[in-house]
């Protein structure tokens, strides 16, 4: 029997690292709808609140009727509805504007949108950094730090506080920042 598991290890070790690898991958599928759902959510109010002339009156009874009708759905805190807002109108009506790639040198790699990094990162580091990070290039210089280094939220505001971006100068400026002008 001992013959027959002498690459047992092995095995199992594999089989370990694709469950992760899937967990992972899971995680930040789940992650991105919620970015994306949040996102259109609060374009919808935003678009109605134009069209149709309503004031912020209707965060709450929104907020309130959310919580009648699905009250195991956590997430539409009068808060946390004005923040989809904000999102929304931060990051504009859903077009990319990327740098032409005629722009680019030889084997160079454009830098990732707004639009490809917001849904990476969760949302409470997505409102940190608006609220946060004026700067659009320092923002997704953050967005992009918080990936790479698996920075949690309190970490992120550490680094904004300590401007991690100057100490990174080369890093933010050396990016390519015109393609950066992106919404989502």
């Amino acid at each position: 029997m001992g013959k027959k598991l002498a690459n047992y290890d092995k095995l199992f070790k594999a089989v370990k690292m694709r469950i992760r690898k899937a967990q992972v991958k899971a995680v930040l599928s789940v992650n991105a709808e919620l970015i994306y759902m949040c996102r259109d959510i609060g374009r919808m109010i935003g678009e109605r609140q134009q069209k149709e002339g309503w004031g912020a009156q209707v965060i709450p009874k929104l907020s309130r009727d959310i919580r009648n009708d699905l009250p195991e759905i956590k997430g539409f805190s009068e808060r946390n509805i004005g923040y989809m807002i904000r999102f929304a109108r931060e990051y504009g009506s859903g077009e990319i504007l990327q740098q032409p790639v005629a722009k680019l040198r030889k084997g160079e790699i454009a830098p990732q949108t707004v639009a490809q990094v917001t849904p990476k990162i969760p949302w409470g580091h997505n409102i940190l950094l608006i609220e946060k990070v004026k700067n659009l290039t320092f923002r997704l210089w953050y967005m992009q730090q918080t990936i790479e280094q698996g920075w949690s939220r309190d970490v992120l505001n550490l680094m904004i506080k300590s401007n991690a971006h100057k100490r990174k100068g080369k890093s933010v400026t050396n990016c390519n920042c015109a393609a950066l002008l992106l919404l989502i």
